[in-house]
């Protein structure tokens, strides 16, 4: 199937997308930094450069965008163009993630994953609810948790998954 638009378009298109500081991402600081939660952004010296760093309880936060880390969710779809190189490119990302995730476990940091899906299907009456988990987890010491919302329906349900 052919691209809809031309390929500097594309290109222009490709490069507005961001790696860090995203609205997933930016959503969950400002709630948590309301919750009196410190912490830093973008640590360079830890594998991965974690979206947030909390050293006061030896964790880190990743806020994966459902596409680019290859998510099982309704935000996730294989691209029709270029399909192998989609597929490759979706692969090399869970790889390095999995690496990134062992060496910050090897190290003592506890991980936490919020997808950008569980992020997105809370408006504002419900943010509470995946703010609340995300409080409860920093606590209560669990070394990993990710936390997906799979099920789009009116009154979303933020499922959690334990590895």
């Amino acid at each position: 199937m052919v691209d809809i638009v031309d390929a500097a378009t594309r290109s222009r298109m490709m490069s507005g997308v961001r790696g860090k500081n995203t609205k997933p991402e930016i959503s969950v600081r400002k709630a948590l930094h309301a919750r009196g939660f410190r912490y830093r952004i973008h640590v360079n010296n830890l594998p991965g450069k974690p979206d947030l760093v909390l050293p006061k309880y030896s964790a880190v936060v990743f806020v994966h965008g459902c596409f680019w880390h290859g998510h099982s969710c309704p935000y996730f779809k294989i691209p029709q163009t270029r399909t192998d190189f989609w597929c490759e490119k979706i692969r090399r990302n869970r790889a390095r993630d999995k690496v990134q995730e062992s060496s910050l476990l090897a190290g003592g940091w506890r991980i936490l994953v919020i997808w950008e899906c569980a992020v997105r299907s809370m408006n504002k009456e419900k943010s509470h609810v995946l703010i609340d988990q995300v409080a409860e987890w920093l606590i209560n010491g669990n070394e990993y948790l990710q936390i997906d919302e799979t099920k789009c329906s009116p009154t979303p349900l933020v499922t959690i998954s334990k590895a």
